[in-house]
């Protein structure tokens, strides 16, 4: 056996937890025991694939989630690895799930069945389907519907405790959108046209391995040569196989509408002045400079004054009952009572509680999707029913609404909303690194491989 990052003390650690391993592995065995044959044949005990701290995961378990996982590679068009390093690859991931689970856990953070349902109904309805016909669907495309089920709490259940303990903590300064701004504001920029010019290293039809490690080769030496300062123009008159590589590979303006799709993603993010990496097609590798933006009609900023009460659910509080609270303190809210004084005193937001839940002028991007589309959806004065974000359930009143039309404000928002994912990817990756080191893990997979 292999042993993986062990964080210190962890023989110890493993003692501590040896009598609930030792009642698994014994239920384990009692099962296979159960399983033999009037002929006294053995059938295959499901083996144990890894050790998670005080739980293992076994082979239906990884078998399970490449189920889950396959699909959607096909869906992306992804061929899938070998299936041993697809394996090693899903174990990995099935390990950082379980050991998230065992946090959210130890925290109180559950997902109970009526907020799941919720969700299932949800994805469901965003699919144009019933729930009986989201699970036909899957059924019929070899996906267990219990498996969906299961994996969506999961889901859930790691975004709850990601927010909690990662995402929640991310604060974006003044200072760094300011300096965001200076070096990136052109990707951020609402494009309404972009002007692009391109370099074609070509390949010939049935292109053998040699020719086409050539070609990349050649290409990946144009791009370090490109942004090192060499001009543009005059090397795709030099090199490029393009028809307008005697333009200087100019391509012209195109409406983002009508932006070729080999660069129609990369159209929306590349900064002006920007070099792409080489990009593969089957007739070569293409090489295209962002050379202007033209800006769309700046776009009309709603901002929302709102307050809020909300009540974050732990191992005493569940979802039905923060929902049942909420939906109680609406009903007051509506018979007269003020909102102010009901947020002071039952809001678990310490911060905005101490001003009667008053959230201050909230523009686009400022809070949570789910925030966010429940406050756009009511009237001014209107409350709304109770709902759930990653950090717990609300209810929301919107006070009064305003129109600025201001470009710096939108260049602000996307600023702030591009820093805050940036800085929560990579907080949440140096937490999940925190939590497998602190972990002791057995990997398995070399002693139990598939037949």
């Amino acid at each position: 056996m292999v042993i993986r990052r062990t964080s210190r003390g962890a023989p110890h650690a493993l003692e501590r937890r040896l009598p609930r391993l030792a009642r698994r592995l014994l239920a384990v065995w009692l099962l296979a025991l159960s399983t033999l044959s009037a002929s006294a044949t053995i059938q295959e005990l499901d083996a144990i694939l890894a050790v998670v701290n005080d739980d293992v995961i076994v082979r239906s378990e990884l078998n399970a989630e490449i189920d889950l996982v396959l699909p959607q590679m096909q869906q992306r068009g992804t061929p899938p690895p070998p299936r041993a390093e697809l394996e090693r690859q899903v174990l990995d991931q099935l390990i950082l799930k379980r050991l998230q689970i065992q946090r959210a856990r130890d925290l109180g953070i559950t997902v109970d069945e009526a907020a799941l349902d919720e969700a299932l109904t949800s994805i469901a309805s965003r699919n144009g389907l019933t729930l009986p016909e989201l699970q036909s669907t899957l059924e019929a495309g070899g996906i267990r519907f219990a498996d969906f089920r299961e994996d969506t709490r999961t889901q859930i259940l790691t975004s709850r405790l990601l927010n909690q303990e990662v995402v929640s903590r991310v604060q974006v300064t003044d200072q760094e959108v300011d300096r965001f701004l200076q070096r990136e504001a052109s990707r951020l920029i609402e494009r309404a046209r972009v002007r692009l010019q391109h370099i074609l290293v070509a390949l010939p039809d049935n292109a053998s391995p040699a020719q086409i490690q050539a070609a990349e080769t050649k290409a990946t030496r144009l791009v370090a040569n490109l942004r090192g300062g060499a001009d543009f123009g005059q090397v795709a008159v030099r090199e490029s196989d393009g028809r307008n590589a005697l333009q200087g590979g100019d391509l012209g303006w195109f409406e983002m509408g009508a932006v070729p799709a080999l660069v129609a993603d990369l159209a929306y993010t590349m900064a002006a002045g920007e070099i792409s990496d080489p990009l593969r097609s089957p007739n070569g590798f293409h090489i295209v400079k962002m050379t202007e933006i033209e800006a769309a009609t700046p776009a009309t900023v709603t901002q929302t004054k709102a307050q809020h009460i909300l009540i974050r659910t732990n191992e005493l509080v569940s979802d039905t009952d923060a929902r049942r609270r909420l939906a109680q303190l609406r009903i007051r809210i509506l018979g007269g009572e003020d909102f102010t004084a009901l947020a002071r005193a039952h809001s678990d937001d310490t911060g905005s509680a101490l001003r009667g839940g008053d959230l201050g002028w909230i523009n686009p991007g400022d809070t949570v999707p789910d925030f966010e589309e429940a406050m756009n959806a009511l009237p001014i004065n209107g409350v709304s029913e109770p709902f759930q974000s990653p950090f717990g359930w609300h209810i929301v009143q919107v006070m009064e609404r305003r129109q600025q039309d201001r470009q710096d404000d939108l260049m602000r928002i996307k600023a702030r909303e591009a820093l805050q994912r940036r800085k929560a990817d990579e907080a949440t990756d140096e937490w999940l690194r925190q939590l497998r080191d602190e972990a002791y893990v057995e990997m398995r997979l070399d002693e139990a491989l598939s037949p």
